[in-house]
């Protein structure tokens, strides 16, 4: 399918690994060009070179840590006028709700809900005026189902999602369309930690802690960035315009609901 975004550009945030790396690669491979983000400069600096030879688009890159106020400056200097904000960032730490203080809850709220929601802020105007732009939020299957151990997680994400429930619908009328893709259990870093985290909790092994959460998914396993990304850059195309304000699940039928 032709997605309809060939020459678009394109802000991927967190993209050197995992989902955002699913997502960066499916927006490249349908002709969009990108301005990378993460931490590391070298993941970043290989990824756009990857990236650039293989579908023939010009892939930018900036390092630096956009939970801050002088990392989201450096990104939208880079690429001040996208079409297509994909946000994401690492989840906090696992852990019990007596775990965490003011500092912890702090730097959860800033990292997963006001920084996609500034960096939203700073490109929306852009994006109205020219009648065209897509945003997609890359947040937690625990919005919906929230797991026990990520807290910080469930609260944080949660608030994002009630900017995007009013906002999303304030400026689709212009053909800006704003959602959410929650991720269930994927094969990335993220998981890993998470199965160590549960095995050292439980007094199991690293298996035995990530059959269990692969026998708590319907499809029987773990979901890949290849086809995360390939639902996000959907999202992104001229073919989701009708598709507003919405939290999709990607968790292999996860989440037991009639209704969604």
């Amino acid at each position: 399918m032709d997605l309809g975004i060939k020459g678009r550009r394109a802000i991927v945030c967190a993209s050197s690994r995992g989902l955002g790396r699913g997502c960066a690669e499916k927006l490249a491979e349908a002709g969009v060009h990108l301005t990378l983000n993460g931490r590391s400069e070298e993941p970043l600096r290989t990824l756009a070179r990857d990236l650039g030879e293989r579908y023939g688009v010009d892939v930018r890159y900036v390092a630096a840590d956009v939970t801050t106020e002088a990392g989201r400056e450096a990104l939208l200097t880079a690429e001040p006028d996208p079409d297509i904000l994909v946000n994401n960032a690492g989840g906090p730490p696992a852990g019990l709700w007596s775990d965490w203080g003011r500092a912890e809850w702090l730097k959860a709220i800033e990292a997963n809900m006001l920084t996609p929601i500034l960096l939203t802020s700073a490109v929306l105007p852009g994006m109205l005026e020219r009648g065209w732009g897509r945003v997609v939020n890359i947040t937690s299957a625990s919005v919906k189902s929230p797991i026990p151990q990520l807290g910080l997680s469930n609260a944080s994400r949660s608030g994002l999602t009630g900017f995007v429930a009013g906002t999303a619908r304030q400026v689709a009328y212009r053909n800006v369309i704003i959602n959410n893709l929650l991720p269930g259990p994927h094969a990335t870093d993220r998981i890993e930690a998470l199965v160590e985290n549960t095995a050292r909790q439980q007094g199991i092994s690293k298996t035995e802690a990530r059959d269990g959460v692969v026998s708590a998914i319907p499809a029987r396993r773990l979901g890949t960035a290849e086809e995360f990304g390939a639902t996000c850059a959907f999202l992104c195309s001229v073919h989701a315009g009708f598709i507003v304000g919405q939290n999709i699940l990607l968790d292999g039928g996860a989440f037991n609901s009639t209704m969604g």
